[in-house]
């Protein structure tokens, strides 16, 4: 049996405002923004190329046993690019505050581009959750 990774949700404080940070400026599909129960508003949106999706919930009641996330409390959600330096550029194109790309070298985080999987740059929605970007050697397809 296959286990997929399919949705993350990712906790915000307003639902348009996210909305139009990932769409308009990252760069993510929108698949879904509908209120799907009343009062219950889900908004899921897709990286270009991902199977994975995040999702912006609104009034949906918690999962038994489970936990609320604060706004701002979702870190380290991690894409990979094929080319990192052309992938910043489109993020500051499109005015998203993101890094310098950079590398882990001998005494830790240096700026510039490193070996194979070892080039990151990040940045954070307007809530302050906050995501890596990494280059990958080949598209997920091709490894």
């Amino acid at each position: 049996m296959n286990w997929t990774l399919e949705v993350v949700p990712v906790p915000v404080t307003d639902m348009d405002r996210a909305k139009s940070f990932y769409a308009d400026q990252v760069g993510f599909g929108v698949d879904l923004d509908d209120e799907v129960s009343p009062g219950v508003r889900i908004i899921q949106m897709t990286p270009p190329g991902s199977r994975c999706s995040v999702a912006m919930l609104q009034g949906m009641p918690e999962a038994p046993g489970g936990r609320i996330m604060a706004p701002g409390t979702l870190h380290g959600l991690q894409l990979c690019v094929t080319d990192i330096e052309a992938a910043r550029e489109e993020l500051v194109a499109r005015g998203v505050d993101v890094s310098p790309v950079r590398s882990v070298g001998a005494s830790g985080w240096q700026e510039g581009k490193g070996g194979t999987w070892n080039s990151f740059m990040t940045f954070e929605d307007p809530d302050g959750n906050s995501w890596v970007v990494q280059e990958a050697p080949s598209e997920l397809s091709e490894r």
